[in-house]
């Protein structure tokens, strides 16, 4: 059993950790453990190396998201419960893209994009329920078109970060872009109401 304060040394270096990546990806352990307000001893008798660190703040991070996104509401017509899911997603990949960044780098393949599974899946879902209704194009498979929204979220984030793309730009494209690249050649792209 965990005592209450390792619980809350461990509460504290994850937030710090949150915090720290946020403003820089390369944010050395000594920084967390600082900001964190407890010595690299104890950072280290928890989290054994900045990858372990890492994946236990992609864990967290990857659960805050599916809580927000369980919040959204998807039911409806497909376009438009897609457009809240891409614009709930956005701001997520958005607040977080520094800490993905950092644990892209550091952890196995394998691991970084599986921590994506349960948001593809909630793409995935739309998209064939839109496919099934018309409403989507069939002629590419849905894991494509749902791998295709989530990279150009995360290019969204990269051209954000890099000065190159505003957020309400983000905001309003991203939704766009999707809901074409969903669109059926030759179809009308879905107008959601904003």
């Amino acid at each position: 059993m965990v005592r209450a304060d390792a619980r809350r040394n461990i509460a504290a270096i994850l937030d710090a950790a949150v915090v720290c990546l946020t403003g820089n990806p390369d944010a050395s352990l000594g920084d967390i453990a600082q900001a964190a307000g407890v010595g690299r001893v104890t950072l280290y008798g928890h989290f054994k190396s900045r990858a372990e660190l890492l994946d236990a703040v992609l864990t967290r991070t990857m659960a805050e998201a599916d809580a927000v996104l369980d919040a959204v509401d998807t039911a409806g017509e497909p376009a438009v419960a897609l457009t809240r899911l891409v614009e709930a997603s956005w701001q997520i990949v958005h607040r977080f893209r520094s800490v993905y960044q950092a644990a892209g780098r550091e952890l196995p393949p394998e691991r970084f994009h599986g921590s994506h599974d349960r948001v593809r899946r909630r793409i995935q879902t739309i998209i064939e329920r839109g496919r099934r209704a018309g409403v989507f194009r069939t002629d590419v498979p849905a894991k494509w078109l749902t791998a295709a929204a989530v990279g150009l979220m995360h290019a969204a984030a990269e051209e954000s970060a890099a000065g190159r793309l505003t957020d309400h730009d983000a905001a309003v494209f991203i939704p766009a872009t999707v809901l074409a690249a969903l669109t059926a050649p030759g179809a009308p792209v879905p107008v959601v109401p904003r």
